[in-house]
């Protein structure tokens, strides 16, 4: 009896070993987990179930089960959760989804499937027992459940088939019910907008207005502008925004004085990713000085001055001013005689970007100089832009200027039929052919022996000057290969003008950007004060560079950086913000570069 139990037990832990092993190879592939988790797996036909995919790496195309025998009453939403511990990135993206059983009985939640690096992993279904009714459902509902049905981000876009470079205009709201309040909250993901011209346009207060999602009343809030300039046709995806909303839930308790009990619960929203489909400018009637101007637009040349005296300047302004992309086009160039000596112009610009997109004007400033006195003309110059609204292209043209030089010297030129009147006929003399001369006057070469000359002895002894300098040469390269301390700080200090340089080339990209910033920082330290990356730490830091009598304001530079260089993994940062942070980069290393 005692063999027959011990055997039962082997072949059940050897069957729980290969069923565990089967689960750790379906979920945990090349360190790739993709799991789904149940809320309960067991309930009334009259609750609520939660299903939640959740994955450790970003992954493309995923697929839902069909959830038969259930009805999805929200979903998918969409979380992500990003962090940076010790020098190691985690990673977390869950898709949820809240469904209500249409039937009772023994159900299952079949496979999802989404694709990582190329790779297609599946989860393991799951059973649910869905029983009779009962008494009280809305007991069972979790405080994340509340939130959920609560709580809902929007991203509003302004057109869905817009044309190239025409404005587009995104804007997020966050949908909160009456139910529940929302007291804070801290963005996780902002969108790259990859093939879009960005600009962002600041929320500067959040005011609550009522409003209505999904036929019922809700409040909203504006939390982000941002005006996309669609930089190529086709279908273009505007990425979605990903927020942690930190609100309320009241639950059923109360308390001494009846009052509803509060409990506070954070949630993940994300607004979704929105498709939009641009438009190619159209072909047909296009002009030939069509640069890419999209709007509305008004064109003018005009000048300072019309006469003048030889040797004053005059300034000559190419000015396009109205509604439209107006950083994004060349301005047109004025064609000026050659007399006239014209210098580069200078670019100015006045634009403000409101919800509708940028307006203002933009203009060239040419200084002119004239050398001689006359009268010059400055021809009409044409502008040419497409209108969205009139779905055609549109030019205008300048008007010619007359320029007039008072005083001055008179440019002088060359009279071609003067210089033929200069020319003298060849007269023959009858002596056309003569005898050559059989007498040249050649003189013997003078010729110079090799051995003993100058360039002999050259020859001779610079061997023996060259033979200490290979000497010198071959020592000093020896103290270098021997100096490993001192390769190791040229080592590091290379590294950190490639990573500031990198991180240059990475401006916009904000992940890639801190990166290569941190690194960069990194080995500035180890060359200048001799640390490895294990003593790398922001304390270590400090108390080095306070004993090397750094002064306060540089050593808080640093740190404020490291310190970037960290929140900025999981906080948004603008492009604005990332250039204060590489210039300061660049002020912060000289500075410390002087004060070592």
């Amino acid at each position: 009896m005692k063999v027959l139990k011990s055997n039962i037990s082997f072949i059940l832990g050897l069957f729980l070993l290969i069923g565990w092993h089967t689960r750790a190879q379906e979920e945990t592939q090349d360190g790739v987990t993709f799991t789904m988790n149940l809320s309960k797996e067991e309930l009334g036909i009259n609750e609520r179930l939660r299903v939640d995919f959740t994955m450790n790496k970003d992954g493309d195309n995923f697929k839902p089960p069909q959830f038969e025998n259930f009805k999805v009453v929200m979903g998918p939403s969409q979380s992500i959760s990003s962090s940076w511990i010790n020098g190691k990135r985690s990673f977390s993206k869950t898709y949820t989804y809240i469904l209500v059983p249409t039937a009772r009985g023994s159900f299952t939640i079949n496979q999802a499937t989404i694709e990582i690096d190329g790779k297609t992993y599946k989860t393991t279904p799951k059973k649910v027992e869905v029983t009779a009714a009962v008494d009280k459902p809305n007991a069972q509902k979790t405080v994340d459940d509340v939130a959920d049905e609560n709580l809902h981000l929007v991203a509003e876009v302004s057109k869905g088939n817009p044309y190239l470079n025409e404005a587009v205009t995104v804007i997020y709201k966050l949908y909160v019910s009456p139910n529940i309040s929302v007291t804070n909250y801290r963005p996780l993901d902002n969108p790259t907008y990859n093939n879009f011209w960005s600009q962002d346009i600041p929320v500067t207060k959040h005011t609550a207005q009522n409003g209505t999602y999904q036929g019922k009343p809700y409040r909203y809030v504006v939390l982000k502008r941002v005006v996309l300039y669609p930089q190529k046709s086709g279908k273009l995806d505007i990425e979605p925004l990903s927020l942690e909303i930190f609100v309320d839930v009241p639950t059923n308790q109360r308390d001494f004085f009846g009052g509803r009990i509060y409990t506070q619960t954070s949630k993940t929203v994300s607004a979704g990713k929105r498709t939009i489909t641009v438009k190619p400018l159209p072909e047909a009637g296009k002009p030939a000085n069509f640069s890419g101007a999209v709007g509305d637009f008004d064109f003018s040349v005009t000048t300072s001055k019309t006469q003048l005296n030889a040797s004053e300047s005059l300034q000559a302004k190419v000015e396009v001013s109205g509604k439209g992309n107006l950083k994004l086009f060349q301005l047109p160039e004025p064609e000026l005689p050659s007399s006239l000596e014209v210098y580069d112009p200078e670019y100015e610009e006045a634009i403000n970007t409101y919800s509708s997109g940028m307006e203002g004007k933009v203009s060239n400033n040419y200084t002119i100089v004239p050398s001689f006195r006359g009268k010059y003309p400055i021809p009409s110059i044409s502008f040419s832009f497409f209108n969205p609204d009139t779905e055609k292209y549109e030019t205008i043209n300048s008007e010619e200027i007359n320029i007039e030089v008072m005083e001055g010297p008179t440019s002088t030129s060359v009279d071609a039929s003067g210089v033929s009147a200069n020319k003298q006929a060849v007269v023959p003399t009858g002596e056309q052919f003569h005898f050559i001369n059989i007498n040249p006057n050649l003189e013997p070469i003078e010729v110079k022996c090799f051995f003993g000359s100058k360039l002999f002895f050259i020859l001779l002894f610079a061997p023996l000057l060259l033979i200490p300098i290979a000497i010198f040469t071959f020592k000093k390269r020896e103290a270098i290969a021997s100096d490993v301390v001192g390769n190791k700080i040229k080592k590091a200090n290379k590294l950190a003008k490639k990573y500031l340089s990198t991180a240059k080339k990475e401006l916009g990209n904000k992940e890639a950007f801190y990166v290569a910033l941190e690194k960069g920082l990194h080995n500035y330290l180890k060359a200048k004060l001799h640390i490895e990356t294990t003593e790398f730490s922001k304390d270590k830091i400090t108390n080095i560079l306070s004993e090397k009598h750094v002064q306060k304001e540089y050593i808080d530079g640093f740190i404020s950086l490291l310190t970037s260089c960290e929140m900025a993994r999981y906080s948004p940062f603008s492009n604005v913000q990332m250039q204060q942070d590489y210039e300061k980069a660049s002020e912060v290393i000289s500075n410390l570069d002087k004060q070592l």
